[in-house]
């Protein structure tokens, strides 16, 4: 049975680029089959980069969703009266710990070993039932300078006796905005100690705290008193 041969196809014609107006040249199509891969490709990256980002926001938010939380507010009150007790064991001068009523805590409690000044100082940073700021400072061997710069070079503008202890007062005659934590200090000496209470409490806090510090301050000038007696008959 013979078989009836097959007609050829047609030899497709060339693809009419649009913009050249005429049929693209092998070279021609190289490229742009070449430029359509890259393209491709790039756009393939760019999404997988944006799902990968979705998914990962996605794990943060049931992870949030997932993890318990307290309504109770974090506790940071320092306990001072400890942190009073480890430094004294390196301390020669006996270090005040003021005993506050209930309301008051402090934020902070540290030795601050002499800098450029030379002046080695306890401090308390403490938080009044107003929500108001004293800090508490004990300055050993402290010098007109260090006490200038602690108070901004402002003068005393008073005096008052608070428990038989007569302290110097401070006034910040700047403006609220300039103020920072000091707007009223109250200053007194004692043996080798100069105490500094500065902050934004009004007198009334102030004098709590130079209150709970009379009976310690009066101890101390009256150790180092003693302590001098003895070194003059030796």
């Amino acid at each position: 049975m013979s078989r009836t041969p097959r007609t050829p196809r047609p030899a497709r014609a060339p693809r009419v680029v649009a913009e050249l107006g005429r049929p693209e040249t092998a070279e021609e199509r190289a490229t742009r089959l070449a430029t359509n891969s890259r393209n491709y490709r790039s756009r393939k990256t760019i999404n997988n980069l944006v799902f990968s980002l979705l998914a990962t926001v996605g794990a943060v938010i049931v992870l949030v969703l997932i993890v318990p939380r307290s309504d109770t507010p974090l506790d940071r009150a320092v306990d001072y009266t400890a942190v009073a007790e480890q430094v004294q064991r390196g301390v020669g001068e006996p270090l005040v710990s003021p005993a506050l009523p209930p309301g008051w805590s402090a934020n902070a409690a540290e030795w601050r070993a002499g800098g450029s000044d030379g002046v080695s100082s306890w401090y308390i940073g403490l938080i009044t039932p107003r929500n108001e700021f004293i800090g508490l400072t004990q300055a050993v061997n402290a010098n007109s300078t260090w006490l200038a710069e602690q108070l901004k070079k402002v003068s005393s503008s008073d005096t008052i006796t608070i428990d038989d202890v007569q302290w110097d007062v401070y006034r910040n005659p700047a403006p609220a905005a300039d103020q920072g934590n000091f707007e009223s200090a109250l200053v007194t000496e004692a043996g080798d100690s100069t105490y500094l209470l500065i902050g934004t409490a009004d007198d009334d806090e102030l004098a709590v705290v130079a209150g709970a510090l009379s009976g310690q301050i009066t101890a101390n000038q009256t150790a180092n008193q003693t302590a001098n007696q003895s070194g003059a008959s030796q």
